[in-house]
């Protein structure tokens, strides 16, 4: 399979891609490396960057951010640049991507734990995690030729210490469960679904 990973430069990327890259052809996308480069946030960048591969079987994304502001001092600039980032920039991802993919093939998405179990100072990272689990539920019912999409929805993992004291009470998980959700997604068979990591 011809396997596009998005974000492939990161914590979470660089041993989603490597796992898959042991079987398959893997394209490795970053903002300021890998073998492709791609502005998630811009229209144009991203179809530059579907321009440059051309067609492909999966796409995987465990790019975006957002920030971290409790609610009274949160503005609207600083949601919407997560808005911008994690949410459409992913959504971006698969509604410009669907005109690449080939017949059957996949998108796989990253959304995350606190969509579901909110913590202290991220309304912003719950309301893009949930609003991507809904745009794939919603949007697995609409692609055609069999193409599927899932979201992959993680705890807090085991390689991002900084981020234990944020997320108190939660036992972070391993690298390893969150690669076979991704595998999970892209080499199985279901579509519209939250694949938790918990």
């Amino acid at each position: 399979m011809k396997i596009i990973i998005v974000g492939a430069t990161g914590i979470l990327g660089k041993k989603v891609s490597d796992a898959f890259a042991q079987k398959h052809e893997v394209i490795r996308v970053g903002h300021t490396r890998g073998d492709v480069q791609v502005d998630i946030t811009n229209e144009t960048s991203i179809k530059a960057m579907f321009e440059k591969v051309g067609s492909f079987d999966a796409l995987i994304s465990t790019s975006g951010s957002g920030p971290f502001a409790i609610l009274k001092e949160m503005t609207g600039d600083q949601f919407k640049t997560g808005l911008l980032d994690k949410l459409l920039g992913q959504i971006n991802l698969v509604l410009i991507g669907q005109h690449y993919i080939n017949k059957g093939g996949s998108f796989s998405l990253t959304s995350g734990i606190l969509a579901d179990h909110p913590i202290a100072a991220g309304i912003a990272l719950s309301t893009i995690n949930g609003g991507l689990n809904s745009f794939v539920f919603a949007a697995s019912a609409e692609l055609e030729n069999g193409v599927r999409i899932n979201a992959i929805s993680p705890n807090v993992v085991e390689d991002s210490p900084s981020y234990f004291d944020a997320f108190p009470g939660e036992i972070p998980v391993t690298m390893d469960k969150v690669v076979k959700a991704f595998e999970k997604s892209v080499l199985g068979i279901i579509t519209g679904q939250v694949i938790k990591v918990y």
